[in-house]
């Protein structure tokens, strides 16, 4: 491979000016610096990025570690982060946890070993107390999706409580006294706050909150499956449910369909987290939408302020949510004509 020092000789120039040119440490002369690029692009030279990182004891690569990758909701989420970071000339290394915390742990103990700028993750564990030791390196960390319990860091979440309380509370609107809820293991933050908000529909319209017809599962389709079908099982099963996450969706509708029963007919069903294919069921789902686009975004952004202000205060971001009624919920007046407000806007700044 092509060297620095190949490069000087091809441009008649000292190494010390390719390296200048490179890295845009000192003022170079046009004339200079054509010809340096010229021979640069002659020779086909790379530049070896992990020697310039440690010789300036600085990286331009992010690590960002996700829950769930087969989750589309952090698909979108990467993608705000990837460009906004991309922007700032910095590249991301990706790992998935798979909602493990020994994983986690190893991801992120790897991504300080490579010397990242940063980290943005989705923390497997509600408690602070499990990152101290990162939080030591003085890598500065983002979480995202929800914050563990003393976390003294940025992060960004969304109003998960307020947007489960809506969707509840809108079922019951319709006329559903006896609603179910399909959520994920309780010590996930965000499945707390989703079943604070479905427990406070319930009691803000004077209705009984039924143990037996809350499942906590784990967030993925087949938990989804098992706690639909458990929920009709019940000798009064409920007229309609609430299921916290996408995945979780996808497996009870496969339960409705093996049944033979029809949405809202049968059963009325809201979901949480808007995706594309919502609006292709044969009743499109009612949802609640998160702005999974600018929670990755605004992530980055943060993080890319922290790298240039190490000093700043720790900050919360908390980003809306949005119901989104369709006919799923049993509403007969509805929109299905495409996708959520705060879809389109993350469509819009993802072209912008």
């Amino acid at each position: 491979m092509p060297t620095i020092k190949d490069v000087a000789a091809r441009a008649s120039v000292s190494i010390a000016t390719v390296s200048h040119v490179v890295n845009g440490s000192r003022f170079i002369s046009d004339e200079l610096r054509d010809r340096v690029q010229s021979a640069i692009v002659e020779l086909d030279y790379q530049p070896n990025r992990i020697a310039r990182n440690l010789r300036a004891n600085s990286t331009r690569t992010i690590g960002v570690v996700v829950s769930d990758i087969q989750n589309p909701f952090f698909p979108s989420v990467v993608r705000g982060i990837e460009d906004v970071l991309q922007a700032a000339d910095y590249t991301l290394l990706l790992g998935n946890s798979d909602w493990n915390l020994e994983r986690e742990r190893l991801y992120l103990a790897t991504l300080r070993a490579e010397g990242v700028a940063g980290i943005i993750f989705a923390p497997s564990s509600e408690e602070a107390a499990e990152y101290q030791q990162f939080l030591k390196s003085r890598i500065p960390m983002i979480a995202i999706d929800r914050a563990p319990k003393g976390w003294q860091s940025d992060a960004v979440t969304v109003t998960n409580t307020k947007g489960a309380r809506e969707a509840v509370t809108h079922l019951i609107g319709q006329g559903h006294q006896r609603i179910g809820l399909i959520n994920g293991p309780l010590q996930i933050g965000t499945a707390y706050e989703r079943q604070v908000g479905y427990e406070q529909a319930l009691t803000d319209a004077g209705l009984q909150i039924e143990p037996e017809l809350v499942r906590d599962t784990d967030f993925r389709q087949t938990g989804g499956y098992r706690a639909m079908r458990e929920l009709l099982d019940l000798p009064e099963p409920p007229t309609a449910t609430f299921i916290t996450n996408n995945l979780m969706t996808l497996g009870a509708l496969q339960a409705l369909y093996e049944r033979n029963l029809h949405i809202p007919s049968d059963i009325a069903l809201a979901g949480f987290d808007d995706m594309p294919w919502a609006i292709a069921l044969q009743a499109p789902l009612t949802t609640i939408a998160q702005p999974s686009y600018e929670l990755g975004a605004t992530a980055a952004q943060l993080l890319l302020e922290r790298l240039h202000e190490p000093e700043l205060p720790p900050r919360h971001v908390l980003l809306d949510t949005e119901l989104v009624v369709r006919a799923s919920s049993g509403v007969q007046h509805h929109s299905v004509d495409g996708p959520s407000r705060l879809e389109r806007e993350s469509t819009r700044k993802r072209l912008a």
